[in-house]
């Protein structure tokens, strides 16, 4: 296995840059997931790293080795992609094989290899269908035990189970996450599900218009988002934004008003601000709760409600007209234009001095 380093990567096409200087260090083993909306450049990034895609400036390391250069067979990678890419008249022991089979590997070899695959990925019964026979969770499986096969340095995989359900999602993410668990190696995954990210990942790196909003562990970036947009992608529901001003600055802590809110007190976390300026507050629908009027600092009328079982999503008009959104931990009713009222531990809250795009609404 080996370490993933890239030293401000880029990648242009024409006079359009896509990738801007991406520094990462993704360590021996790591599961590192590249989350980020359409078009932020996380797929050019893992073509990139694969060898499909060629890099404008930087560079980029596998192990002690420097790959600009180096063909895609030779980097000691294995990419598994959105298609499944198997041959349908070929069984899945031909299609887990085919790489071995270009490459001449003795048969006993390629029987044991893919022997071995079937195995990790509880397959064995499976080996004489051809795909028409399986599941799109089958048929994913294949393509992964295809790339075990490789005994690759580097696992490659650009969102894999967007083709697939719900239950197949859930049930694929579990397995992804054991072969990990069995296999220790290096895997890069790219995916726009952020409940997959946060599940499967070691590291997250959230991307931008090519660019490095923020990477770290996922729990660091969801308690501790550096930035307002990491904050209000990460997350289901996501952030809500309010806009405040801030009133007073003393130490480490903002004392910030809005006329829906009031005046409260918020940790800076090493952020700059002024006195005067507009700034954004952050607010986690979990971290918002259910109170009686007299004791709430927000208050508004129930819009929509989601009743979901483990949790009641709230869907609240403010007196500005801003909407709230908050997931009260337990089951309840809540009729539509209904006074609600809401609280919130100011020690979970997060100040940003940047402004959202859209104002008016949280996001």
């Amino acid at each position: 296995m080996a370490d993933v380093v890239l030293k401000n990567i880029k990648k242009s096409f024409g006079n359009v840059d896509v990738i801007k200087g991406v520094d990462l260090d993704i360590k021996d083993g790591e599961f590192t997931v590249f989350v980020g909306p359409s078009g932020c450049g996380k797929s050019t990034l893992l073509r990139m790293i694969a060898g499909l895609e060629d890099i404008s400036d930087g560079d980029m390391f596998i192990g002690d080795t420097r790959v600009n250069t180096v063909a895609p067979k030779d980097r000691g990678v294995a990419m598994v992609f959105q298609s499944y890419a198997i041959f349908p008249h070929m069984t899945v022991r031909e299609n887990i094989g085919f790489g071995l089979t270009i490459a001449k590997t003795p048969k006993a070899e390629k029987d044991a290899k893919v022997a071995e695959a079937a195995r990790i990925l509880q397959m064995e019964h499976l080996l004489d269908r051809r795909p028409s026979q399986l599941s799109g969770g089958q048929r994913q499986r294949v393509a992964i035990g295809r790339a075990i096969t490789r005994k690759p340095e580097v696992f490659l995989f650009d969102e894999p189970l967007s083709n697939l359900d719900a239950a197949l999602r859930m049930d694929m993410r579990m397995e992804i996450g054991k072969l990990h668990q069995q296999l220790g190696a290096t895997m890069i995954y790219v995916t726009h599900d952020q409940v997959e990210a946060m599940t499967l990942a070691d590291k997250i790196v959230v991307l931008k218009d090519g660019a490095v909003m923020q990477a770290g562990a996922p729990m660091d970036l969801y308690h501790n988002p550096d930035n307002l947009f990491v904050a209000g992608f990460l997350g289901a529901p996501s952030m809500n934004f309010l806009i405040v001003d801030v009133i007073a600055l003393t130490d480490d802590h903002a004392h910030v008003h809005s006329p829906v809110l009031g005046d409260i007190t918020i940790a800076t976390k090493g952020r700059q601000f002024t006195v005067g300026q507009q700034a954004t507050l952050g607010l986690r629908p979990q971290h918002l709760s259910y109170v009686e009027a007299t004791t709430a600092q927000l208050s508004g009328h129930v819009t929509l409600t989601e009743r979901l079982g483990s949790e009641t999503v709230i869907n609240a008009t403010l007196s500005d007209g801003t909407t709230l959104i908050a997931a009260i931990a337990e089951d309840q009713e809540f009729r539509v234009g209904a006074e609600i009222g809401l609280r919130f531990d100011t020690t979970k809250a997060h100040l940003f001095p940047e402004l959202p795009t859209t104002t008016g609404a949280a996001h």
